[in-house]
């Protein structure tokens, strides 16, 4: 799949790894991209994608909660409409809320559970809103095919569309991370099953699992826990770069080939 000329969907893109494969996708010749954040700092970013490209790249800034079935549908209308379907979605959006799942309050005395409704947030904005993302893609493309009166996709033609999830090496379980954990193992569940059905409308689905990144997310855990704690189980004896994670997102996006997981860890192994 050639990414030049294409269309693009990515949300967590107003920093990290979703900022990166923006970027990246734009140094590849990417049409246009879809920046979808949160943060209002995501239109800032929109315009020096566009204008580091020296314009040739349109980068669109969208604000808003990824978990908002309205706002998902609005993103892709919008999108089809003006620059046409997208291609490629990267739903990278994602947060950490770390804590024990069972720990003992040392002052009431008390067991204290992972709070439910933290819980269910990590799984609204790490799992569900990611396959939401990736589907309503697959649902784009399976409109135009049928528009066009193709049916099912078969090898003669090119690939209509690639998803590639952003999992992560906490998918082995990690200490503290019961929901983020969870909501990265699932997205290989995701992904398994969707594979086997979009690819009926020529669309592949994959999972990446990134090591420890530098981006603002791990940075809260505190230089203290990442020396001692994170790079001492790393080869590389680093945190990942988010531009190495782009690429190998691109890699994935581009080589059809590369199908399932794809693991870019920089040699991390999870200690009990």
């Amino acid at each position: 799949m050639i990414i030049e000329k294409k269309v693009a969907v990515v949300t967590g893109a107003g920093s990290g790894i979703g900022r990166a494969v923006t970027e990246e996708l734009a140094r590849q010749g990417i049409a246009a991209v879809a920046m979808v954040d949160r943060s209002d700092s995501v239109k800032k970013t929109a315009t020096s994608v566009s204008e580091s490209s020296g314009g040739k790249v349109q980068a669109m800034a969208y604000v808003g909660d990824v978990t908002n079935a309205g706002f998902r549908r609005e993103v892709f209308d919008d999108v089809t409409k003006n620059y046409g379907v997208p291609a490629i979605c990267v739903p990278a959006a994602g947060i950490t809320g770390d804590k024990l799942a069972v720990r003992l309050n040392k002052e009431t005395q008390k067991i204290e559970l992972y709070p439910v409704e933290d819980f269910m947030r990590v799984l609204q904005i790490n799992l569900v809103a990611p396959a939401y993302w990736a589907m309503e893609m697959i649902g784009k493309i399976a409109e135009s095919r049928n528009a066009r009166s193709l049916k099912q996709w078969g090898p003669p033609e090119r690939i209509e569309g690639t998803v590639v999830f952003i999992g992560s090496v906490s998918s082995h379980g990690v200490k503290g991370q019961i929901a983020y954990s969870a909501t990265k193992a699932g997205l290989e569940g995701v992904a398994a099953p969707l594979m086997m059905e979009a690819i009926y409308h020529g669309v592949r689905c994959a999972v990446i699992h990134p090591g420890f990144t530098d981006t603002p997310m791990v940075r809260t855990l505190g230089d203290d826990f990442i020396q001692k704690k994170i790079l001492p189980q790393t080869q590389l004896r680093r945190l990942i770069q988010p531009e190495e994670v782009a690429r190998a997102i691109c890699f994935m996006i581009s080589e059809s080939a590369m199908s399932g997981e794809l693991w870019v860890d920089a040699g991390w192994y999870p200690q009990p």
